[in-house]
């Protein structure tokens, strides 16, 4: 299909309508929204080609609509503000401008998911988001130019938040350690600032912590017994100024990275159910079903900027490069054998390469390059199997050939 066909115009008792991955070009005519439809609840308008709107809606008309997608278009204007009904608001991907109307989020104790990612919105996030942020499942506005700092959030239901690759500046907000059910924060390439917030790790369900390309500083203190992330499995704190020696307490408390599930592939997400079913003179009856929210991250992953657009739960790594840190690679490394992924890249860590990383046997990348290492690389290294990156570039490395006895040492780049 390459319009809205006319015959929509006639369906007053249409309850689902998906036009995911068709042709209709332009912009969304002024009838579609106008349709007095009272029982539309689930609508996707995903397919690459919507330009705008024939006549913008203020504030989408529809009083029963649970769904609203319009992802992946090129949609331009302001955002349409859905009704109050709305369970899902998904607008990732277009070209929509201007800020966030208050009143999607601070008037809606029904909305669940919100992505308004990929766009060109910018001004501050609204403060009224801890007032209903009780309903919020995930939050993401990433990749827009929102500015400023973040709001206190206490959601307690709140899983997902991602508020990467904008212009947010400040501290995290203390008030994210009430968010008790929180599985993935994404704060990387903003602006904010101060020490490593420790305090997070007592966030009991926390399993993704990306920090990267921001403006923290200082060393990587454990100052409560109790804060030690218990179930962090991906740690991303690349590109800002942390000094001092690598975390070794951290490592040695880890222990979902030690566990491996190679066997059993599934996807890190979110999940609602939805009440989607027929409701009509004739019938009121509801079918409730399941609607995913599939987690999502960015990471530099054997040489390569790379988008996981779906996290295997089986994923586990950290990158600390792109610091200050330094002091010798503790030997408690060696015990999170689940890690597919190590970067410690462009630091000053110095010493050797502790040979207790031999026991990382699901791993697949290692670069250790740009550090003040020096001596062996030891020999254990080749009983990683699965490791298909490895980069020991730019410090004073020696190797020992055993062919001959009377060989000395010799040093590699």
């Amino acid at each position: 299909m390459k319009e809205f066909p006319n015959f929509l115009q006639f369906q007053d008792e249409l309850e689902l309508l998906f036009f995911y991955n068709n042709k209709i070009q332009g912009e969304i005519p002024t009838w579609f929204w106008n349709n007095t439809n009272e029982n539309i609840r689930e609508v996707q308008l995903g397919n690459y080609f919507l330009t705008g709107f024939e006549q913008h809606p203020d504030v989408i008309p529809w009083r029963s609509l649970l769904i609203l997608d319009l992802s992946f278009n090129r949609l331009q204007g302001s955002l349409p503000i859905p009704p109050l009904s709305t369970i899902v608001y998904e607008a990732t991907g277009n070209s929509l401008s201007g800020e966030i109307p208050p009143s999607i989020i601070c008037h809606n104790s029904s909305l669940k998911f919100l992505d308004l990612s990929n766009n060109n919105l910018g001004g501050t996030i609204p403060q009224c988001l801890p007032s209903f942020s009780d309903s919020l499942l995930v939050v993401n506005p990433s990749h827009n130019n929102f500015h400023g700092t973040i709001p206190d959030m206490t959601g307690i239901n709140l899983k997902m938040i991602d508020l990467s690759q904008n212009q947010l500046h400040g501290l995290v907000p203390r008030s994210l350690e009430n968010c008790t059910m929180l599985e993935i924060l994404l704060l990387g390439n903003n602006q904010m600032e101060g020490t490593f917030p420790s305090w997070l790790g007592a966030l009991p369900k926390l399993q993704v912590l990306i920090l990267r390309s921001n403006r923290f500083h200082g060393a990587i203190n454990v100052s409560q017994a109790k804060l030690k992330f218990a179930k962090l499995r991906i740690i991303d704190l690349s590109n800002n100024g942390f000094s001092g020696n690598l975390p070794s307490e951290y490592f040695e408390n880890w222990n979902a990275m030690t566990m491996v599930k190679r066997e059993k592939l599934t996807y890190m997400q979110a999940s609602q159910g939805v009440p989607i079913g027929i409701v009509n003179s004739r019938s009121t009856a509801l079918t409730l079903y399941t609607r995913p929210y599939v987690y999502s991250v960015t990471m530099d992953n054997k040489g390569t900027h790379t988008v996981y657009a779906k996290i295997q739960t089986a994923f586990i790594a950290i990158d600390l490069s792109n610091n200050k840190f330094g002091g010798e690679i503790p030997e408690s490394l060696g015990r999170l054998n689940g890690l597919q992924m190590l970067n410690l890249s462009n630091n000053s860590l110095t010493g050797v390469i502790p040979s207790s990383l031999a026991n990382l046997t699901e791993l697949e990348s290692l670069d250790l390059s740009q550090n003040l290492l020096s001596g062996e690389i030891p020999q254990q290294l080749s009983q990683l199997t699965f490791l298909e990156f490895l980069n020991v570039s730019h410090y004073c490395l020696f190797f020992v050939k055993k062919i001959k006895k009377t060989d000395q040492a010799r040093p590699i780049a």
